[in-house]
């Protein structure tokens, strides 16, 4: 019998696309432009956008065959931030944890301030 996981949940989602915040902002410190992680022909600094559509993206459909995030369950999403992960931390000395609800209140109320 399969177990059938949920889709990602809104929270999830809003972390998903935290994730890709903060890893633009680690590369981009780093010095790290597209064309040193992905091979491109120009220098172009690291966006969110860019992180879920070059490495989020492509990470998702070599391991799940899935084009959207959208598509994503629960499983899933950690799945593929595994991969991620691994991939920036062995090529590129880059980790970033994925945000936790307590950290996106945290940084929303910074924001705030």
């Amino acid at each position: 019998m399969k177990l059938i996981s949920k889709q990602r949940t809104l929270l999830q989602n809003a972390a998903l696309h935290k994730y890709f915040e903060l890893v633009a902002e680690a590369l981009n410190d780093a010095g790290l432009d597209v064309e040193a992680v992905i091979k491109k022909q120009m220098d172009i600094s690291w966006s969110a956008v860019m992180v879920k559509e070059l490495i989020w993206k492509s990470a998702q459909k070599v391991h799940l065959n899935k084009k959207s995030t959208t598509e994503l369950t629960t499983n899933e999403v950690n799945k593929i931030y595994e991969q991620v992960n691994r991939y920036l931390a062995e090529k590129f000395g880059i980790t970033q944890l994925f945000p936790s609800i307590d950290s996106l209140i945290e940084n929303d109320k910074h924001n705030n301030l």
